[in-house]
C-alpha cells in the first residue's frame, strides 16, 4: 500500500496492505447489505475503520484475508479539526465544515465498497471540545455516520493493537507510542506474558499524555509567519522538548513504565506522522514510499540526527522535502520534539516504525467480533506477530 509524498500524502485508491492478526473485539454494528456492491467486492463481509483526529480524518475498507486483510479503498485528509481548540475550548465553525466535508467523502466510499461492519471512532479534539458532542450528532445528521468518542485508555489500546504485530519476538517488552494531533499514548506491551486463547500480549501500563502536534505546535505558536522562512532556533525547541518531559511527570508516565527499555530487553515502537516521516527521511526517500518505511528499524542516534536537522529547517524547506510536505510542514518540529522527550525518558538503541495504528486496531476487533478472526489464527501461535487489545 503506498502513500503519496510531498503535500498530499493520501491513502486514496491504494492497494493492499500488509496483514495483521485478529485482536479482541468491540461492538460492531452491521451497515449495510445492498447485494450489488457486496457482490462487487465478491461477496463476504466488507469493514471499515474511520478515525476522526486531532488533525486528520483517515478511513480504512478491508477484507479478511488468510493471515490477516487487505486493504481494499483508503481515504486520508488533513482536516485539522483541533484548530484553535486550545485557546478556545471549543471546535471552530471552519474546522468543522471542513471535517464535514472530508466525511462526506468516507461515507460515499463506504456506500460505494458496502460495507458491512464499521465503527468510526473520535479522539483527543472530541473529547476535550465543549461542543465536541453536539458535532458528533451533527456528523450523524449530516452523513449518516456514527462516531463514538472513546477514552484515552482505549485510544491506547487500539493503536498497540493495530501495530503489535511489528513487535521483535526476540524481545520481552515493547513501548508502544503513538504521537498524535491532541494527545500522545504510551502503551508498555509484555510479550513474555499472552492470553493462552487469543495469543495477546499482557498491556502492562498505559498513560496518555495531553500533548499531540497540534497542541503543542499552537502552545509554542510556531504557526507564526516568522517561522516561515527561518528555523526556530535551538533554544526554542530545547524548550518543546523539556516541556514535554515535563507533561510526561505530570502524566505519570515515570512511575507507570520504571526501568528503561535497554535494560530489561526492550525495543521503541512507534506509531504517527512524525515517525514515519523521519523514517523517510532517514532511508533517503526521494519520495514517501509505505512499503519501505512500515517495520523499518532505525538506531536512536539517527533519529536524533534527523529530528535536529528538521528542527534547523524553515518551514517553507519542510513543505519542500519529498517525505514532509505542506501538510506537514507546520507540525513535524512538535513530533520531533515529543520523540526526543520519549526518547530521552526511554533510551534504548532501537525504534521500529510503523505506518499502522488505530485503523488497523479497529478492523481487527472488529473482524473478530464478527467471527472473521479465525482467518488469522494461523499465525496467532506460531508466528512473530501478535497483537494486544484490552479494552
Amino acid at each position: 500500500m503506498s502513500i503519496e509524498d510531498g503535500s498530499n500524502r493520501s491513502d486514496q485508491g491504494q492497494p493492499p496492505t500488509a496483514r495483521v492478526e485478529v485482536g479482541s473485539a468491540v461492538e460492531a454494528p452491521l451497515i449495510s447489505e445492498n447485494p450489488d456492491t457486496l457482490e462487487m467486492n465478491g461477496g463476504g463481509n466488507v469493514y471499515a475503520a474511520l478515525d476522526l483526529g486531532t488533525n486528520n480524518c483517515r478511513l480504512l475498507v478491508a477484507k479478511p484475508a488468510p493471515g490477516g486483510f487487505d486493504v481494499i479503498d483508503a481515504f486520508s485528509r488533513t482536516v485539522r479539526l483541533g484548530e484553535e481548540l486550545t485557546s478556545t475550548g471549543e471546535l471552530s465553525q471552519g474546522a468543522m465544515d471542513r471535517t464535514l466535508s472530508a466525511l462526506k467523502v468516507c461515507s460515499g466510499k463506504i456506500e460505494k465498497r458496502g460495507v458491512t461492519h464499521l465503527r468510526a471512532i473520535a479522539t483527543e479534539a472530541c473529547r476535550l471540545a465543549e461542543n465536541g458532542a453536539s458535532f458528533v450528532e451533527r456528523i450523524k445528521k449530516e452523513t449518516g455516520i456514527s462516531f463514538d468518542i472513546i477514552t484515552a485508555e482505549e485510544e491506547a489500546a487500539l493503536a498497540a493493537a493495530g501495530c503489535a504485530a511489528l513487535a521483535d519476538p526476540s524481545c520481552e517488552n515493547v513501548l508502544v507510542f503513538d504521537i498524535g494531533g491532541g494527545s500522545t499514548e504510551l502503551v508498555w506491551l509484555d510479550l513474555s506474558n499472552r492470553d493462552e486463547k487469543t495469543g495477546q500480549p499482557e498491556i502492562k501500563a498505559w498513560s496518555s499524555l495531553p500533548c499531540g502536534v497540534v497542541t503543542l505546535t499552537d502552545h509554542f505558536r510556531l504557526s507564526s509567519d516568522e517561522f516561515e522562512d527561518a528555523p526556530i532556533g535551538a533554544d526554542l525547541y530545547e524548550s518543546m522538548v523539556e516541556f514535554v518531559r515535563g507533561r510526561l511527570r505530570q502524566a505519570g508516565a515515570y512511575e507507570s513504565f520504571g526501568k528503561r527499555p535497554a535494560e530489561i530487553g526492550a525495543h521503541l515502537l512507534g506509531t504517527s506522522g512524525t515517525v514515519t516521516t523521519i523514517a523517510g527521511i532517514s532511508l533517503g526517500l526521494k519520495r514517501y514510499d509505505r512499503n519501505k518505511v512500515d517495520g523499518t528499524w532505525l538506531h536512536l542516534d539517527l533519529v536524533d540526527q534527523v529530528s535536529k536537522r528538521v528542527a534547523k529547517m524553515s518551514r517553507k524547506a519542510r513543505s519542500k522535502h519529498p517525505c514532509i510536505g505542506r501538510d506537514r510542514a507546520e507540525f513535524i518540529v512538535a513530533g520531533c520534539a515529543i520523540l526526543e522527550a520519549i526518547r530521552d525518558v526511554w533510551p534504548c538503541d532501537k525504534l521500529r516504525v510503523a505506518d499502522r495504528g488505530l485503523r488497523e486496531g479497529i478492523l481487527i476487533n472488529l473482524m473478530s467480533e464478527a467471527g472473521d478472526g479465525d482467518l488469522a489464527r494461523e499465525r496467532v501461535l506460531g508466528g512473530s506477530a501478535k497483537l494486544a487489545a484490552r479494552i
